[in-house]
């Protein structure tokens, strides 16, 4: 992941892409396959969505979690 104030006003991002983090986990969280993902967005690699994972696992346990309700 990469953030950089000159590049996407400074959302993280995949690095080396303009793909914001959020875009990756949105997409997740809807529940596509990685190779849909990597489809729609090609300039993406497994290791980017791997690592937007990694981030949001790693968010999760320096939070306080807010139980959702089910879509």
């Amino acid at each position: 992941m990469s953030s950089d104030p000159a590049i996407c006003g400074g959302v993280l991002r995949a690095r080396g892409t303009r793909i914001p983090v959020t875009v990756i986990l949105d997409n997740l969280a809807a529940g596509l396959a990685v190779a849909d993902i990597i489809e729609s967005y090609p300039t993406l690699r497994p290791e980017h969505i791997e690592a937007a994972h990694s981030y949001a696992a790693e968010l999760a346990h320096e939070e306080q979690l807010i139980p959702l309700l089910a879509r």
